[in-house]
């Protein structure tokens, strides 16, 4: 595949989003989290699906993105999520990423309306229409909606071409629609996997460009990363073995956010595991006792295959 945008490659954890008690976002936190995702190696951050932007205002977003960017600069490229409701909240979001700096927009497609191929294409067509940065297609499919047809995307990127249209696939099964957008586009599809590690390891030996996990285990995240490059078999399956495990507890978007915000606080990033409400997942303490143990677990590989 293509690597034209060197920046846009790598590890790219999906930041989650801390709040007070009120439920109003704590900037001074996230300036720490921003800062320790770049010091542990990230190549760039992301404002998605689990820094939880379907549960901000439209305002929110943007003054979140604006703050992001300020946190971020000079420190590595930031992708903003700008997927909504309506073509003209999205091109409104594209609009002000790209005023801010960003290096890339993504966007799921709307999630309370079931589009057809014409309005889908008219929808992703608006937003790359309306900025000149690239626009990374989500099929967030696995979190909200239906699969977004190969097809489909394969033709948008025909139209823009592989410098402005990148992909972040999720439809299951996540490795056999990969390579069938891999191979619609001849190879020129540039592709983010965002599975959080759990198809890591499959995605990569399919050709993609890098990966969008959350920022909880980003140690392993660009350990794995960097195992991968290298071809290392053993230091490969050592650290996704752990983390494979650990995805797994994760149900649901709320899932990931409870485990996230948790991991988050244990390593004192967090003052809290608050999550906008309302919430469809409760962390048990079973459940935490299990990812207590794997984290461990993880943590020790970790420090064991740096060495």
């Amino acid at each position: 595949m293509s690597q034209s945008h060197t920046q846009l490659a790598g590890v790219f954890p999906v930041f989650q989003t801390p709040f007070h008690e009120d439920e109003s976002i704590d900037f001074d936190i996230l300036k720490k989290e921003v800062d320790w995702l770049f010091e542990r190696g990230a190549n760039g951050i992301v404002m998605a699906m689990v820094s939880e932007t379907l549960r901000l205002s439209s305002e929110e977003r943007d003054i979140l993105a604006t703050q992001v960017f300020g946190m971020a600069e000079g420190l590595g490229p930031v992708v903003i999520s700008v997927g909504a409701e309506s073509r003209h909240t999205a091109i409104r979001h594209a609009g002000h990423a790209e005023d801010c700096g960003a290096s890339a927009v993504m966007a799921i497609p709307p999630v309370s309306i079931a589009l057809g191929h014409d309005e889908l294409v008219r929808y992703y067509t608006s937003i790359l229409e309306a900025v000149e940065i690239p626009v990374i297609i989500q099929d967030a499919s696995g979190y909200v909606g239906r699969p977004m047809p190969v097809e489909l995307q394969a033709k948008i990127l025909e139209d823009f071409g592989p410098d402005r249209v990148l992909f972040k696939p999720e439809a299951v099964p996540i490795g056999q629609n990969l390579s069938a957008l891999r191979d619609a586009t001849v190879g020129q599809a540039q592709i983010f996997e965002g599975s959080g590690g759990i198809s890591l390891v499959d995605s990569y030996r399919r050709g993609i460009v890098g990966t969008m996990p959350g920022a909880e285990i980003i140690d392993a995240q660009v350990a794995l990363w960097e195992a991968l490059a290298r071809g290392d078999s053993s230091r490969i399956y050592k650290l996704s073995f752990p983390i494979s495990s650990l995805v797994a507890l994760q149900t649901g978007l709320d899932g990931f956010l409870a485990v996230e915000k948790y991991l988050l606080v244990k390593q004192g990033i967090f003052r809290n595991t608050i999550v906008r409400s309302p919430v469809g997942f409760h962390l048990d303490e079973e459940t935490k006792s299990e990812v207590d143990r794997l984290y461990e677990i993880l943590s020790k590989v970790v420090v064991e295959t740096q060495s």
